[in-house]
């Protein structure tokens, strides 16, 4: 198998970075649903060595993971283990936040649901949640390149798409969590954080 590559995560890890290490400068665990290829948790634990950098993603993914891993060697940086929202366990860990990047988009709306849920039972209180892509406000896109990308999410998989921001804020209220701030981030996406009450 050849290293998998993300050119997205290349290009938006130090935006992401410059908003998550305020938050998680105090913190010592954060759990990665969806690490894909591994990019974001190698460079993310790299300028973050306090950190304890949980990986996870579907199984079919896990052998990426792990040439990225590897070839890092980035010690506080955790093999991934399996956590599909839809049909996982989820693990029982102590973290203090959770990160996710451009998932929710590619998940169709009872797995936003069930990441909601299982995020709101996994953290305790003063836990942070942080939601990285894009989102539509009012009902309408920010874009017309998000609107395109929409479009192409629904051709691959009709059940996917672009979410509502209202409608993450309230699953994230109905789960105990609380919005604190939503960042305005590079190519039309946006970072949400939340925090567990």
């Amino acid at each position: 198998m050849i290293k998998p590559y993300s050119e997205s995560c290349d290009q938006n890890k130090a935006p992401i970075l410059s908003v998550i290490q305020p938050v998680l400068s105090s913190l010592s665990s954060v759990l990665e649903i969806g690490s894909g290829t591994g990019q974001h948790a190698i460079y993310f634990a790299e300028k973050m060595p306090y950190l304890k950098w949980y990986t996870s993603d579907c199984r079919s993914y896990h052998e990426g993971i792990n040439m990225w891993l590897a070839d890092a060697d980035q010690p506080n940086v955790i093999a991934p283990f399996e956590l599909d929202v839809s049909a996982s366990q989820w693990p029982d860990l102590e973290i203090d936040a959770v990160f996710t990047a451009n998932s929710v988009h590619i998940m169709n709306q009872q797995d936003v649901v069930n990441l909601m849920s299982g995020v709101g039972r996994l953290l305790d209180e003063q836990g942070q949640l942080m939601i990285y892509g894009p989102f539509n406000y009012g009902g309408t896109y920010t874009s017309p390149s998000n609107e395109r990308f929409d479009q192409w999410l629904k051709d691959r998989d009709p059940a996917s798409g672009i979410k509502h921001f209202e409608e993450i804020v309230s699953l994230a209220d109905k789960n105990g969590m609380r919005l604190i701030s939503d960042y305005e981030m590079p190519a039309n996406n946006r970072l949400l954080h939340f925090v567990k009450t």
